[in-house]
């Protein structure tokens, strides 16, 4: 039971990302991302810092910077190149590779031996997100193409180098040095590259409000949380459900249309989480429920 309430407390952080490109495109101002990328991390970070209280050590703040540049700074830059140069559907195909990358990854880094059935699992993710997102006639353009692979291994290294350093101390708290450090290392790059913020309305406001405290500080504490709990395959499987939820409320919210092709890939990107779940057990896991 536990395993399951880990499971479903993870997914609900992916499956709340798949809000941001409608909270975004519906309430928030244009051109500006990395600017929006800062107001989403950096008051979330400093108000989990004010609720925890704790600071990292010396010898932890090398690792926090790295870890808030993999899974935020780095990713979420590479993740605008990409959205600007690419269809949004060739975008989050990129994105989905990340589930081969984490199981390349802890390997490499935490020794994890990879299971064919893990990676059928991932390979299967990605044909579901592409029939749920991606459209025939998609444009392909290099640097949009390297921008979303490089978007997605550092999400993959994030992921796994957050469960390979686990400070001694909560996951709120782990949360709240990440996020305070990607915003300040986007910081200076949209001050730098980006125009100055437009004056801000109500519904701007409160959309800043949805994805910084929901969508970042709630979120990414249940996110790391998760990583510190399940292995890194199976959390990366989880992610596969920001698309799904996006092309869900699009068609809830903006009364878009949800096609038989769509609707076959929803059902393959399900399957294949469940599929990536039971393939990253661990080994005593399974035989302990075999015995059972």
């Amino acid at each position: 039971m536990s395993r399951m309430k880990d499971t479903i407390l993870t997914a609900l952080a992916p499956a709340v990302w798949g809000s941001t490109y409608l909270v975004t495109t519906q309430s928030l101002p244009a051109d500006v991302p990395l600017t929006l990328a800062v107001l989403r991390a950096l008051p979330a970070g400093l108000l989990l810092l004010m609720v925890t209280r704790n600071l990292p050590s010396r010898v932890w703040i090398g690792r926090v910077f790295l870890l808030g540049a993999f899974n935020f700074a780095i990713f979420w830059s590479l993740l605008f190149i990409a959205a600007y140069r690419l269809p949004g559907g060739v975008a989050a195909t990129l994105g989905a590779t990340q589930t081969l990358m984490v199981l390349g990854l802890s390997r490499a880094l935490l020794g994890t031996g990879i299971r064919p059935a893990s990676v059928l699992a991932a390979f299967a993710g990605i044909g579901g997100v592409a029939l749920l997102v991606l459209v025939p006639q998609a444009t392909l353009d290099p640097v949009g193409i390297a921008a979303g692979l490089g978007g997605a291994a550092s999400m993959a290294l994030g992921t796994v180098l957050s469960r390979k350093w686990q400070p001694p101390v909560p996951a709120l708290t782990f949360t709240a040095w990440q996020l305070t450090a990607g915003g300040l290392l986007l910081l200076p790059v949209a001050l730098v590259f980006e125009p100055t913020l437009p004056p801000l309305t109500p519904i701007n406001l409160a959309g800043l409000v949805w994805l910084g405290l929901i969508g970042a500080a709630v979120t990414y504490w249940l996110w790391f949380r998760g990583v510190a709990r399940i292995e890194p395959g199976a959390v990366s499987m989880l992610g596969l459900m920001s698309p799904l939820t996006a092309v869900l409320l699009g068609w809830l919210w903006l009364d878009q249309s949800l096609t038989p092709q769509q609707t076959i890939g929803a059902a393959i990107l399900l399957a294949s989480v469940s599929l990536g779940q039971i393939a990253n057990l661990p080994q005593s896991f399974t035989k302990r429920n075999i015995a059972a």
